[in-house]
């Protein structure tokens, strides 16, 4: 879930990268257009000047009208008037001169600005052609994710439905042999103890109980610190349990561990301790092998077997709680 949610933040990174690339490239595409047709219509006034300048020069200097130079100077009155006859010709001329410049200057300016755009262009048809594969890349890896997810998520639950199943099955059993266990225990000590080994110390008849009482609490998550029904860490569990059968236990599993007697694993009764790696972990023998206990984060309340391979491997040994504490 995590990975997804990385990868759906980055997608929609990608997806807005892409969105800003392809709206500068449509900015970029509309400035050529108008570029175009401004080149155009540069193009064009060019053309028209020129032609109006080269009438126009014709006109001045191989015309008979007016304004031809033959006219200027044959027309003139004085010679102040011939100076302003020809500062008007030439005044025209200049004036045709000028707009022309400006003509070629606008051409230029546009032709300068199209090939700039023409580049601009190119750079990010580019960028937006990689925008479109990063978003496509991240797209792919999104849905291969989502598609492991829902395998996964169908594969949990199932594997939890059959874990609840297991669970119930097994509190059914150990509820079975407490109540065949208490049965026996009972008639046991109206015949006078159990066992006839002088180092074997018999729980207190009480103390059974509390494997009745734990079990009320499969399913209860796992909550670090925890010592309530709304959640149990494993000291926790054990400390509670034991404190309604009127047992006070410290929370704290290596004190819980000096709490108690030493007992084998083959000689556990229901109610024993049974601990783990290093005094790390606790939980308690509900017979037949098994135990009840709180593992750790993200789990619940569960019954587990001494043979299973982690607990097996790290099993530490088992005490029996005597005293009120």
């Amino acid at each position: 879930m995590g990975q997804i949610q990385a990868l759906d933040s980055s997608l929609e990174r990608a997806r807005t990268a892409y969105q800003s690339a392809t709206f500068k490239l449509a900015h970029i595409q509309h400035n050529l257009t108008i570029n175009r047709i401004g080149l155009h219509v540069a193009r064009a006034n060019l053309v028209v000047a020129q032609n109006n300048l080269s009438q126009r020069l014709v006109s001045i200097y191989t015309g008979r009208d007016n304004q031809s130079t033959l006219a200027v100077l044959l027309g003139a009155t004085s010679i102040d008037d011939l100076v302003n006859r020809i500062e008007t010709v030439q005044s025209v001329s200049s004036q045709d001169v000028a707009v022309m410049k400006q003509v070629v200057s606008f051409k230029h300016e546009v032709t300068v600005r199209q090939h700039a755009l023409v580049s601009e262009r190119k750079a990010q048809v580019s960028l937006v052609r990689q925008r479109a594969a990063a978003k496509a890349r991240i797209s792919s890896q999104l849905a291969r994710q989502q598609h492991l997810y829902v395998s996964i998520k169908n594969e949990i639950a199932h594997l939890v439905a059959a874990q609840r199943a297991r669970q119930l099955a097994l509190a059914r059993q150990a509820q079975e042999r407490l109540a065949s266990y208490q049965s026996q225990q009972a008639s046991q000590l109206a015949v006078g103890g159990i066992g006839s080994d002088p180092s074997y110390v018999a729980p207190p008849s009480q103390y059974s109980g509390v494997v009745g009482i734990a079990m009320q609490f499969l399913g209860v998550p796992y909550v670090w610190g925890g010592s309530s029904p709304s959640g149990f860490d494993c000291s926790g569990l054990v400390m509670y349990v034991y404190a309604q059968v009127g047992v006070s236990l410290p929370h704290y599993t290596g004190a819980q561990w000096n709490a108690g007697v030493p007992v084998s694993q083959g000689d556990l009764q229901p109610g024993d301790l049974v601990f783990f790696d290093g005094l790390g972990h606790v939980g308690i023998y509900i017979g037949g092998g098994e135990f009840i206990h709180a593992p750790h984060t993200g789990d619940v309340v569960r019954i587990d077997s001494l043979s299973e391979g982690w607990y097996s491997a790290t099993y530490d040994g088992a005490r029996r709680i005597v005293s009120g504490g």
